[in-house]
């Protein structure tokens, strides 16, 4: 009897309805996570990349310390390009800053409770500091600083990859266990991208002098690291990719509407035409210092493009030529560079006229390259105009057990500029190498056709 009460309908509907409200929730935990996308800073080909800010206190004051704080890019082709990085930060006590050297804050905010004329230089809960300027008065400079805020990527310009402040600070103790460490760092750079993550408290670091004789240490020493998120940096993407070859007619276009579309309906000025009288007024208008795009007028609406050409075919060689274009009027790039996927790079011959290195984010797979100008010759890229692109042409060895132009091989798998993630064409539209059966199918069709007709004119 209690076997039969157990599978009652009412019991069966009960099990339902619990069941039913356990899943639910779950259910809709699978729907967010796979509509909302991911902010997580995780870069495949650079999975290792961040920038690091060390804080080193170098000296104790009567009322707080003395710190040099070092910006570390240890992105291998992600740089902070002008104007420069943006650094932010909360105190947790009553902290002001006294002075700074090769660097300074935005604001003073309210000095009020100092009384007398010195005053100090920054006392906001939450200062901003910004690099100084080339060409700042020696007195007012440590190494590695006053550069604008523009700090090279590590593997492209490794000797100008960090940027450097001193700043004395005071109201925040004097010993390691009074002093309390800044919370809430925020990195621009020169917009948003950047999430850092919590100060941790690191060992002194170590410092040697020029003849290698004398080591000293800083009395304290915090790291705080930053990651990239191209999704934060910006919601639509900022170049895309086009492909043509030798051996098909067919240039295949950047996708329509791939970084924005043209609609003066309801955005007017997002763009202008390379002949417009008006070209002159467009790009010296309100936006010319905010930053703000304006693009060329295309259908893809992208200030840059990469064309990947498929030139030429050798017996033992072929043949790849790039070139980047710049359609911003605002904006020109120095120092850029391109990271470019494609299995055939692990036998690269000659890059023409770009400096060139392998990188392995998969370990012993050698199928990606970086790619940038030669000082003085084309590592600066133009903005929008006649002389807004760079190119340049590559010569690969063929591997016979690999190489073929059938179905897109020759083509890149995935292309990076300055460190974003270009949208690449639909595969489905990639110029095809002609097809020799299908060839041969009309051949016959039209033999069979000919054969027929003159069997009708002839019974």
């Amino acid at each position: 009897m209690e076997r039969e009460m157990s599978c009652s309908p009412s019991n069966v509907a009960g099990s339902v309805a619990k069941l039913a409200s356990l899943a639910l929730p779950f259910l809709l935990f699978l729907v967010l996570s796979s509509v909302i996308p991911s902010t997580e800073a995780y870069d495949a080909l650079d999975p290792n990349g961040n920038i690091t800010i060390k804080w080193d206190v170098i000296q104790w004051t009567p009322d707080g310390y003395v710190a040099v704080v070092t910006m570390f890019n240890f992105q291998q082709y992600r740089h902070i390009q002008a104007p420069g990085w943006t650094l932010g930060w909360m105190w947790q006590k009553k902290e002001v800053i006294w002075s700074m050297v090769g660097a300074q804050t935005t604001e003073q905010g309210d000095c009020s409770r100092f009384k007398g004329g010195n005053l100090p230089h920054c006392c906001k809960k939450d200062p901003t500091v910004v690099d100084l300027l080339p060409g700042t008065p020696y007195n007012m400079q440590i190494a590695n600083c006053c550069k604008g805020g523009v700090i090279n990527s590590w593997v492209q310009d490794p000797a100008n990859a960090a940027s450097s402040f001193q700043i004395s600070v005071g109201s925040s103790g004097t010993t390691n266990k009074t002093v309390r460490v800044p919370k809430n760092f925020t990195l621009k750079a020169p917009g948003p991208g950047y999430t850092c993550g919590v100060a941790k408290i690191v060992k002194p670091t170590k410092f040697v002098t020029q003849d290698g004789r004398r080591t000293t240490q800083a009395q304290m020493t915090w790291n705080v690291t930053c990651t990239y998120s191209q999704f934060l940096a910006q919601k639509t993407p900022t170049c895309c990719v086009s492909l043509s070859s030798f051996y098909n007619d067919t240039i295949v276009n950047c996708p329509t509407c791939t970084c924005g579309c043209q609609n003066n309906a309801t955005q007017p000025g997002s763009c202008v035409e390379a002949d417009s009288p008006y070209l002159a007024s467009a790009v010296n208008g309100p936006g010319k210092y905010s930053n703000t795009p304006l693009v060329q007028c295309t259908t893809h609406m992208c200030p840059i493009r990469v064309h990947w050409h498929v030139k030429l075919n050798y017996k033992d060689y072929w043949r790849v030529k790039i070139a980047i274009t710049n359609f911003n009027y605002r904006m020109n790039y120095t120092q850029w560079n391109l990271v470019i996927q494609h299995p055939n790079f692990d036998n690269i011959t000659t890059s023409f006229s770009y400096n060139y290195k392998s990188l392995t984010p998969y370990g012993g797979i050698n199928d990606t390259a970086m790619l940038w100008g030669v000082k003085y010759y084309n590592d600066f890229l133009m903005e929008a105009g006649p002389y807004g692109n760079v190119q340049s042409e590559i010569l690969f060895r063929k591997d016979p057990s690999t190489f073929t132009f059938h179905q897109g091989w020759a083509f890149p798998r995935r292309i990076y500029f300055n460190g974003d993630n270009c949208v690449m064409p639909s595969p489905d539209s990639y110029p095809w190498l002609p097809n020799a059966s299908s060839q041969l199918k009309s051949t016959l069709l039209i033999f069979l056709f000919a054969a027929l007709t003159w069997l009708l004119i002839n019974v």
